[in-house]
C-alpha cells in the first residue's frame, strides 16, 4: 500500500464505504453485519500507519449501536472514534460531525482524510477543511488515488494554477477602447488580446513566441471492439511520419514558425528508433474500455505527470505559447466517453465518425460509448472517470494544459481529443480553462459540446477534424496578432487622431 504522506488520521463514512448501504430508516435489528470484501484486512493495514475513525449519517443509530454491528464484522477494533449524526444532532453535508470527530482525536483538519461514497460526504469534508477521496470503484482504489494525488509534477503544478490577472484584464479592456479604431471593431481579436493580458499578468501582453506544439501519442485497446476501420499500427506509422516532418502538423508548424515535439506516452509498439521522439511510455496502450477499466490509477497519474513535465520543460526552454496535439487510433471513442461523462450529454450527441466510419460502425461506436459511460455514473473523482474510460494521451494533454497554465503561458487547445482533455483538466483544476485558448471548432460533435460547456469561443472554424494539433496551430498567427494589436497599435492620443467625428 502506498503511504498517505502528511495524513495522521483517516475518517470513513460507513454505509456505501465500509459496508453495503442500507435503505434510510432501516431498523437496527434488520441490518446485515457484512463488510465489503477486504475491508477488515485493509483497515488492519492502515491502522499500523494512521489513526482511524468513522463518521456516518443515521437516523436510528447511536455510537454504541454502530460499534456493536461493526464488531461483528471485525471492524470496530480499528476505529478510535465513531460519530453518528444522531449523536451530534446534525447530518452531513454539514461539516459538524467531521469536526466533532477531529476534536475528539485532536487532529487538524488538513492532516485528516475523509473517505466516502456520496456528494454529501465530499461537501462535508471540504467544508470541514479536510481532503476527501471517493470510493468510486472500491475502498482500496480510493486510497490509492489519495496517495497518488499527493505526488508527482501534476500535483505540484496543479497547486500553482491561479486565476487570470484582473488588473491586467481591466487595463487591456481600457486600452482597447483608446486604440485608433471604433470600439469593438476588431471583434473577437480584442477579446483574445484581453484574454492574453489576463494570462500573462501584464498589459500589453508579450507577443507569445516562440511556439511549441506537443503531439502526445498513445494506443487504445478499444480498437479491438471495432470502432474504427484503421488498424492500431497506424499510430506507430504516424509517429514515424511526425518524426520525419511529413505530417500535416509538421507542415503547418513550419508555416507558423512553431517547433513540433512528439511524445510517446503509450504507443503499443517501440518508437525509440524514431529520431526526436520523446519516449515517456506509461504502458503499451490502454485496455479495451468496452470490457472494463482502460487503465489503473497509477497509469492515469503517470500520464498526467508526463504532460505536466513536458509543458514545463518546453516553457523552461524559452517557449511562450504551447499548442496541444495528439495521435492515437481509437481516441475519438475514449474522448466521446469522457465528454459524455463530464458534460452529462448522451453518447449519441457527442460521438462522431472519427476517421470516417459508416453508419453501422457509428451506431456500434455510440453503443460502446454509452455502455462505458454508464459504468462511471456516480463517480465523484475525475481520476476514476479517466482511469475507467480515458486514454493515456488524453491524460497527458490534461497534464500539459495544467503545466502550461501553472507556468503562466497561454495554451492553445485543438479539437475533440484535446477538448476532452480540457474537460478533464478543468474537473481536476477548476478555473484552468480561463488560461487556455480554443484554437478551432472541430466538426466532431463532441467538440462543440465541449466549447459550449466551458463557454469558449474558437478562433477558427474551418471544418477541420484531423487532429494532431492542426487547427490549434493554424490559430497561432491570430493569437499573436491579438497581442501585437495591444503592443503596437497607436492610441488616439499617440496618433493625434480625434476620437469622435467633428461636431459631436
Amino acid at each position: 500500500m502506498i503511504p498517505l504522506d502528511g495524513i495522521d488520521a483517516i475518517l470513513f463514512d460507513i454505509g456505501g464505504t465500509l459496508v453495503p448501504e442500507a435503505p434510510p430508516g432501516t431498523a437496527v435489528a434488520a441490518l446485515e453485519p457484512a463488510a465489503f470484501d477486504g475491508v477488515p484486512e485493509l483497515l488492519r493495514a492502515l491502522s499500523a500507519r494512521h489513526r482511524l475513525g468513522a463518521v456516518t449519517n443515521t437516523s436510528v443509530m447511536r455510537e454504541g449501536d454502530v460499534r456493536a454491528l461493526l464488531g461483528q464484522m471485525g471492524i470496530d477494533e480499528f476505529l478510535e472514534v465513531v460519530v453518528t449524526s444522531t449523536d451530534v444532532g446534525v447530518a452531513k453535508p454539514a461539516p459538524e460531525p467531521l469536526l466533532h470527530a477531529l476534536r475528539v482525536m485532536q487532529v487538524d483538519a488538513p492532516r485528516a482524510l475523509y473517505v466516502g461514497d456520496l456528494a454529501t460526504d465530499r461537501t462535508a469534508a471540504l467544508d470541514a477543511g479536510m481532503p476527501f477521496v471517493a470510493t468510486d470503484r472500491s475502498l482500496g482504489d480510493a486510497l490509492e488515488r489519495a496517495a497518488h494525488a499527493q505526488r508527482g509534477p501534476f500535483a505540484r503544478y496543479a497547486d500553482q494554477v491561479t486565476p487570470p490577472d484582473t488588473a491586467a484584464i481591466a487595463a487591456a479592456t481600457e486600452r482597447q477602447d483608446r486604440l485608433t479604431k471604433p470600439p469593438g471593431s476588431l471583434g473577437q481579436l480584442e477579446a483574445l488580446g484581453t484574454r492574453l493580458a489576463g494570462i500573462s499578468g501584464v498589459c500589453p501582453p508579450p507577443v507569445p513566441q516562440p511556439v511549441a506544439v506537443a503531439v502526445f501519442a498513445a494506443d487504445h485497446g478499444v480498437v479491438a471492439s471495432g470502432v474504427t476501420p484503421w488498424p492500431q499500427a497506424v499510430t506507430t506509422q504516424m509517429v514515424a511520419n511526425f518524426a520525419n516532418g511529413g505530417a500535416a502538423i509538421n507542415v503547418i508548424a513550419r508555416q507558423v514558425g512553431a517547433t513540433v515535439h512528439v511524445v510517446d506516452v503509450g504507443v503499443a509498439s517501440d518508437t525509440s528508433q524514431f529520431a526526436g521522439v520523446r519516449v515517456h511510455k506509461v504502458r503499451a496502450g490502454t485496455a479495451d474500455l468496452s470490457r472494463g477499466a482502460a487503465m489503473s490509477v497509477a497509469d492515469a497519474r503517470a500520464a498526467l505527470d508526463v504532460g505536466a513535465m513536458v509543458a514545463t520543460e518546453l516553457v523552461d526552454a524559452g517557449n511562450r505559447l504551447l499548442v496541444t496535439g495528439e495521435m492515437g487510433i481509437g481516441n475519438t471513442t475514449a474522448s466521446a466517453a469522457l465528454i459524455a461523462a463530464f458534460t452529462g450529454r448522451a453518447a449519441m450527441a457527442v460521438t462522431g465518425r472519427g476517421t470516417g466510419i459508416d453508419d453501422v460502425m457509428l451506431a456500434h461506436k455510440q453503443a460502446i460509448v454509452a455502455d462505458a459511460v454508464s459504468r462511471t455514473e456516480g463517480f465523484l473523482d475525475p481520476i476514476s472517470v479517466l482511469s475507467e474510460i480515458g486514454g493515456l494521451e488524453i491524460a497527458a494533454l490534461a497534464g500539459f494544459i495544467v503545466g502550461g497554465a501553472a507556468k503562466g503561458v497561454p495554451v492553445v487547445v485543438d479539437g475533440v481529443i484535446t477538448g476532452a482533455a480540457l474537460l478533464l483538466a478543468e474537473a481536476l483544476v477548476p478555473g484552468v480553462t480561463d488560461r487556455v485558448i480554443a484554437g478551432h471548432r472541430s466538426t466532431e460533435p463532441g467538440a462543440s459540446v465541449v466549447l459550449e460547456h466551458l463557454g469558449l469561443s474558437p478562433v477558427l472554424d474551418l471544418d477541420l477534424r484531423l487532429g494532431e494539433g492542426t487547427g490549434a496551430c493554424l490559430a497561432v498567427p491570430i493569437v499573436q496578432a491579438a497581442a501585437r494589436i495591444l503592443n503596437e497599435m497607436a492610441t488616439f492620443d499617440e496618433a493625434a487622431v480625434s476620437e469622435r467625428p467633428a461636431g459631436e
